[in-house]
């Protein structure tokens, strides 16, 4: 079985707006994609050349630009290229997905693709045409936002026959040209009464295929749906005199692409109800409910070979999740596929899907740009930064074995804590399924705790140890914890925060900021553990005035500042290997020592406050700070890297936006200069954070509405 890639590619059409992955994603202007691509070892890419981008009107000449350099460039890294011409879009403005403009624009341009590039054997004129056509037709979330049966066949008439004439004029030019037509591989669960209606969209989920493959007859269990909503028996027989069964059929397996309908709405939230002009019923992804039994990629690749007996491909695996369980999802995928092939099932790929990530799906594209997830690469840094997968898909390329600690664990998708339909329940005890435990040390202080958590929910098998458990300024007790535990790595998440006391107590201060963490440090490096410590914005003097990188220069004011500036210096010197997030102004929903809560508790006995109006800091949530922590230490980050929420203020701006969403009294705030506040221990003015690598957390605006949603719901 090969290993195919593939980069998220849509250019969807909003309104009179075109959403294009590739701009957001930055691969045209990045030159070292395609060696990044080389070096995966994948055989076969799905890669663009889109029609609404190379030819956006009608009678001016196609432009190549860097897509022809790129593809000329991939032909000589012997990567076969599978050509997307159309990737959920509706075409140029100057067609119209609902006449037959669209399939005879696209023959049109499909011709020129093939003559200006005649080596490319392998063709996917529209990408998942029945998925498009239910956004553009049925639910109106995409260009021409209709929400009717007759536009939805409409739709999929004219792009199943678009696909037939690209590759028909495709073949003219080149007679081995194949064709890789790719689906969503979904099903309907449903209820007892909802069956009805689960049988029909199952049923309706082949119409596509069985266009394209002459299987739409008058004997089709679909014909008269087709006949009734708009379609002539002339237009279906079209098909039949030119069936064009898929050479390859590539099916994209999500984790949502499983649903669930219930009329019993009153347990669901209003925005996953619907209907079918008889009843109003939810749907819901199958997963999130404790009802449907999901069938899983395995029985759905088994039924779609049994149905049509055509050369089958996995053309879309990806998930967007914490590290650990996006490894989960593409092994978990990867090994039910293989073992298919033992049945004697035809499946010819597997492809690793979104490469380079993507943008603005979890708001289903229906806005520019969009919320990021990443993929084997994260693209939010100056150069595309390779994730724990790119090892994983290096090895599946080659056929070796891939071991982490982390990939025996249970994915999201198979714990009880998935359930949310129609009541949550919460995990009961944890039960670990891997002798190699992640060590957390400082178990009680805030990070701690936060660890703790989000391992539970992340199924991150972990020991959480207090210093009394594992004093870190004794190097045989270090020694003795990592022998009788043997883990894979440890995250320390302990020291000295007083930063006033630090001003006296600095003995104590340095023994926990900077003599625990590099003995630690030593014992890591010693044994071959990974190790994460956390350092802070104090190591700045705020002479900047803006932003400080990781590459700023420290010169820390204060104790506390100068007890972590050295462990940085030493940690690193002593374990090159080891990662060094600096943070900020942490608040977190599950303690009480933080800025935020005492802010929010003085305001409640309706007592003043002195805030600091004249120093700018980086606040950050501790939910995002842990859950992406994680992620790059399971990735094998190292060295320093800043984690903060997209947003700076001053203290006395951050006390009055949490005053205004508390609903309490802002003029209960007295901002002050910091000089007038009386803290022993000096503070930089700016010390507000951003990263070379991009800013990787969510903005300070949604990590307060979260908060604040923790908080109420406690």
């Amino acid at each position: 079985m090969e290993l195919w890639g593939g980069i998220e590619c849509t250019i969807n059409r909003v309104g009179d707006q075109y959403f294009n992955q590739l701009v957001y994603q930055g691969h045209y202007d990045r030159k070292n994609d395609l060696k990044l691509l080389e070096e995966l070892g994948i055989k076969k890419l799905r890669y663009p050349i889109l029609w609404e981008y190379h030819q956006p009107e009608q009678h001016q000449p196609l432009q190549w630009g860097v897509i022809e350099k790129n593809l000329l460039e991939l032909k000589e890294r012997k990567i076969e290229v599978i050509a997307g011409l159309v990737h959920h879009g509706s075409g140029p403005a100057y067609v119209n997905l609902m006449d037959q403009s669209f399939a005879e624009g696209l023959a049109a341009y499909a011709t020129e693709v093939a003559r200006r590039f005649p080596w490319i054997n392998y063709y996917t004129p529209i990408n998942e045409p029945l998925t498009t056509a239910r956004f553009c037709g049925l639910y109106g979330l995409w260009y021409p936002h209709e929400c009717n049966a007759v536009s939805f066949l409409r739709i999929l008439y004219n792009e199943c026959k678009a696909t037939l004439l690209a590759m028909e004029a495709i073949r003219k030019v080149n007679p081995n040209a194949k064709l890789v037509h790719t689906e969503d591989l979904g099903k309907i669960h449903s209820t007892r009464h909802m069956q009805y209606q689960a049988d029909f969209e199952n049923e309706r989920r082949w119409i596509g295929i069985d266009l394209l493959s002459g299987r739409m007859d008058s004997s089709h269990p679909l014909w008269r749906y087709c006949i009734d909503n708009g379609l002539t028996e002339e237009e279906l027989q079209f098909f039949t005199a030119h069936a064009m069964p898929p050479d390859i059929l590539g099916f994209n397996y999500y984790v949502t692409s499983e649903r669930y309908l219930d009329e019993h709405t009153e347990y669901y939230p209003v925005q996953t109800h619907g209907g079918n002009g008889k009843e109003v019923y939810a749907d819901v992804e199958a997963v999130r409910t404790r009802e449907a039994k999901m069938d899983g990629l395995t029985n759905l690749l088994r039924d779609a070979w049994n149905r049509l007996h055509l050369p089958l491909a996995v053309t879309e695996c990806h998930l967007f999740c914490g590290r650990e369980d996006q490894m989960r999802w593409v092994k978990s995928n990867w090994d039910a596929v293989a073992n298919l092939q033992k049945e004697e099932i035809v499946v010819e790929a597997f492809t690793i899907w979104s490469i380079f990530g993507a943008y603005g799906w979890d708001r289903l594209l229906t806005h520019p740009h969009g919320n990021y997830e990443n993929g084997v690469f994260d693209v939010r840094s100056l150069e595309p930064r390779p994730t724990a997968l790119k090892k994983l898909v290096k090895s599946l390329a080659v056929g070796a074995a891939y071991e982490h600690p982390l990939l025996s664990g249970k994915g999201w998708w198979e714990r009880e804590s998935r359930i949310i339909y129609p009541k949550a329940i919460i995990e009961t005890a944890f039960k670990p399924e891997i002798t190699s435990p992640l060590i957390i040390v400082g178990a009680t202080g805030t990070l701690g705790k936060a660890f703790t958590k989000i391992c539970q929910q992340r199924n991150i098998f972990h020991i959480a140890l207090t210093r009394a458990e594992l004093n870190m300024v004794n190097p045989a007790q270090i020694a003795e914890t990592i022998e009788k535990y043997k883990p894979w790595a440890i995250i320390n998440a302990a020291g000295f925060v007083r930063v006033d006391d630090a001003e006296i107590q600095f003995e104590d201060c340095f023994q926990s900021n900077t003599e625990g963490p590099v003995k630690l440090a030593k014992a890591c490096q010693q044994y071959g553990v990974k190790l994460l410590t956390f350092s802070s914005d104090l190591v700045f003097d705020g002479e900047k005035k803006e932003a400080y990188t990781e590459e700023d220069a420290v010169n820390p004011l204060n104790v506390y500042g100068a007890s972590k500036a050295i462990a940085e210096q030493e940690v690193l010197a002593n374990d090159p290997n080891a990662l060094v997030i600096r943070t900020s102004a942490f608040f977190s929903p599950w303690d009480n020592y933080n800025f935020v809560y005492s802010i929010l508790d003085f305001l409640g006995k309706k007592e003043r406050v002195k805030v600091a109006d004249d120093v700018v800091v980086s606040p950050t949530y501790v939910p995002d700070l842990v859950n992406a922590s994680l992620d790059l230490l399971i990735d094998d980050a190292n060295g320093i890297w800043h984690l903060v929420n997209d947003g700076t203020v001053s203290w006395s701006e951050l006390a009055k936006e949490v005053a205004i969403r508390g609903n309490y009294n802002a003029s209960l705030l007295e901002p002050l200069p910091v000089a007038e506040l009386g803290y022993p221990a000096v503070r930089p003015n700016y010390s507000a954070l951003t990263s070379r690598h991009g800013l990787i957390l969510p903005s300070l605006d949604h990590a307060l509405n979260r908060y604040f949603s923790e908080r109420n719901a406690s």
